[in-house]
C-alpha cells in the first residue's frame, strides 16, 4: 500500500467508460486496465481512436506494458485489448471464471466456434493471486455480482473495481444478467471495504447524470456515502433496493456487438471467405 502508481484516465465519452493507463515510473513499466474501441451501432463501424491516444502515450513515455488487463466481460462496450496487445505487448488477464461467461453465452449467442477454456487470454488470475507491473505489488481480486468473472485490481494504494462500485453518488453495478446476483455483489463489496480508507478507487464507468465525469474516489469515500453500500445499508436492504433497481433497466445499447467480441478477448469472429466479418444479431434474446 506504500507503493502509489501513476494512474492516468483516458474517458470514452459515448459511452462513460474509463481505461486507466497505470505507470510504474522508476521502471517505466506500465499496465493498461479495460481499454475501449468505438463502435458506431447504426454503421456497424468500429474504430481504434482512442486505444491508439494510449498506445501513443505509451510509446511517447518509452514505457512497456506488462499487463493489459480486464475486470471482467463488458456489456456496454467492445474492447480494444487486442488491438493494444498485438501492437504493445504484454500480457492479456482476467478472472479465472470468464469461462462461466463464455460457457453461458456460447450456448445463447450460438457461437459454434467460440473456446470456452480462456484461451484468448494471456492468463486468467485467481481470487488473490499476486503479480507485478514494474516494482508495483498487484493483487487480483474476485469481486463477483455483476458477472461472475468480475475482478478488481490492486496495484500499489490503487485499486481498479470495473463495476463493482460506481462513484459515490452512483451506486453500484446490475445484477440481472446471467450468472449476476445481488447477494454476490453486496459480499464482494463489503470484501473491498475492508481495505485501507485512503486506498484510491477507480471506477469503470460514470454516467455523471447532472455532473462533471469522475473516475477516483477512495475507500473512506464508498463507506461514507456510496448510496447503495454505505455502512448501514444491510444485505437484504441492498438486494432489495438492487433487484428493485434492476428491474427498471433497458439492455445496454452495445450488449450483443460488445459480449461477442469480449468473449474472445477483443478479437472479431473469423471473416468469411470473402474477409467480411459478421457478428449475429439474436432476436428476442433479452
Amino acid at each position: 500500500m506504500t507503493a502509489k502508481p501513476e494512474v492516468i484516465p483516458f474517458l470514452d465519452k459515448p459511452t462513460g467508460s474509463f481505461t486507466y493507463l497505470v505507470v510504474d515510473p522508476d521502471r517505466r513499466r506500465a499496465a493498461i486496465i479495460d481499454p475501449v474501441m468505438e463502435y458506431e451501432p447504426k454503421a456497424a463501424r468500429t474504430s481504434t481512436i482512442g486505444a491508439d491516444r494510449i498506445a501513443a502515450e505509451v510509446e511517447r513515455r518509452g514505457l512497456a506494458v506488462d499487463w493489459i488487463l480486464e475486470t471482467h466481460i463488458h456489456a456496454d462496450h467492445l474492447s480494444a485489448a487486442d488491438h493494444l496487445h498485438r501492437r504493445l505487448g504484454g500480457r492479456l488477464a482476467i478472472g479465472a471464471r470468464v469461462t462461466d461467461v463464455q460457457a453461458t453465452f456460447k450456448e445463447r449467442f450460438g457461437l459454434d466456434d467460440l473456446k470456452t477454456d480462456g484461451s484468448q487470454f494471456d492468463h486468467l488470475f485467481a481470487d488473490g493471486e499476486a503479480f507485478r507491473v514494474g516494482s508495483l505489488p498487484g493483487h487480483a481480486f474476485a469481486t463477483p455480482g455483476h458477472t461472475p468473472a468480475c475482478v478488481s485490481y490492486l496495484i500499489g494504494d490503487a485499486l481498479f473495481v470495473g463495476d463493482t462500485v460506481f462513484m459515490p453518488d452512483s451506486g453500484t453495478a446490475r445484477c440481472d444478467f446471467p450468472g449476476g446476483d445481488a447477494r454476490v455483489l453486496y459480499a464482494s463489496v463489503r470484501k473491498i471495504l475492508r481495505l485501507p480508507a485512503e486506498t484510491r478507487v477507480f471506477v469503470c464507468h460514470d454516467y455523471a447524470p447532472s455532473r462533471e465525469h469522475a473516475c477516483e474516489t477512495t475507500i473512506g469515500a464508498q463507506r461514507a456515502s456510496n448510496i447503495h453500500v454505505r455502512d448501514v445499508v444491510s444485505e437484504d436492504e441492498f438486494a432489495q433496493l438492487r433487484t428493485a433497481r434492476d428491474r427498471t433497466l433497458e439492455a445496454p445499447q452495445l450488449i450483443l456487438p460488445s459480449l461477442q467480441v469480449n468473449l474472445r478477448g477483443g478479437q472479431f469472429p473469423k471473416p468469411d471467405a470473402k474477409g467480411r466479418v459478421h457478428l449475429k444479431l439474436p432476436l428476442n434474446l433479452l
